[in-house]
């Protein structure tokens, strides 16, 4: 292969010296990613339990089913609250405000500036809010708002390029045809555009499944099951950064860092799936 790649960039020891860093960095990325899934496997699945997996958290099971369950929770109230906000305002910033003006300027880089900051900022905001101003306590419905804000220029961003990424063409010929401004975006553009969309759920729920910081200020680190939205819950990061902390049940966190990994990997796949169905139903 060396040899090919040699009288292929004979005359040009750049692009050979560029192409062999490409290679160079992409196998030391997938040897990084290997190792990290090899580690976490091989600790944590001879720790898994049966116990780990009982309805009830106690110092003796270390049941990590609550914050399944919270976590699940989470996920949803904060994409319920994000989602229509994130595509309606970059349906709005693409499709009917005017290019070039101030406003979209003022909100894009809005949007790019609360994609920087740093998770434990948001925390620290949702516990002055949420939690303290509004009186909401360390709740799962302060979570969610946390984590709804610091997801939600991540999906306007994604929605956003991905309509920009339909054709002008598909929005001419709906016009050409009689169709109005809300029926091409919403008939036309908009399902062109939902890889794209899904795209950025799926980042917004890989980070509300991993987020730890802001969480622990907000939804709080109560091991069980809340009976309602106004009730503090960990979900399974803060677990498993709780049980760390504690030093006592370290098997149990390996444990849990499994089973966190396949949920990534399962709502990911699940994402995909369900965004291939939307396409094809539309």
């Amino acid at each position: 292969m060396i040899d090919k790649l040699m009288a292929r960039y004979r005359n040009d020891y750049l692009s050979l010296f560029l192409r062999l860093f490409t290679y160079l960095c992409a196998g030391i990325t997938i040897c990084v990613l290997v190792f990290l899934l090899a580690y976490i496997l091989i600790m944590g699945i001879p720790n898994i339990t049966l116990d780990q997996f009982a309805w009830t958290y106690t110092a003796e099971n270390v049941s990590m089913l609550p914050a399944i369950v919270n976590t699940v929770i989470m996920t949803f109230f904060a994409l319920l609250i994000a989602l229509p906000l994130g595509i309606f305002s970059a349906i709005y910033l693409v499709e009917y405000a005017k290019k070039g003006s101030k406003l979209v300027i003022l909100v894009r880089l809005t949007t790019e500036t609360l994609s920087g900051i740093p998770s434990i900022v948001y925390g620290l905001f949702g516990f002055l809010l949420f939690v303290l101003f509004f009186g909401w306590g360390y709740s799962i419905l302060a979570g969610a708002f946390t984590m709804a804000i610091m997801i939600l220029p991540l999906i306007m961003r994604t929605t956003e390029e991905a309509l920009k990424a339909v054709p002008d063409s598909f929005r001419e010929g709906s016009f050409g045809l009689g169709a109005g401004k809300v029926r091409t975006v919403f008939r036309v553009v908009l399902p062109l555009a939902v890889p794209g969309i899904a795209a950025g759920v799926i980042l917004g729920i890989g980070r509300i499944v991993g987020e730890t910081a802001a969480l622990i200020y907000t939804a709080g680190t109560v091991a069980g099951i809340p009976e309602g939205l106004l009730n503090s819950g960990r979900t399974l990061a803060i677990h498993m950064y709780a049980l760390l902390s504690e030093g006592l049940y370290i098997k149990q966190a390996y444990a849990t860092a499994v089973v966190l990994l396949a949920m990534v990997v399962g709502i990911n796949f699940l994402s995909g799936y369900i965004s291939k169905k939307l396409t094809k139903g539309m």
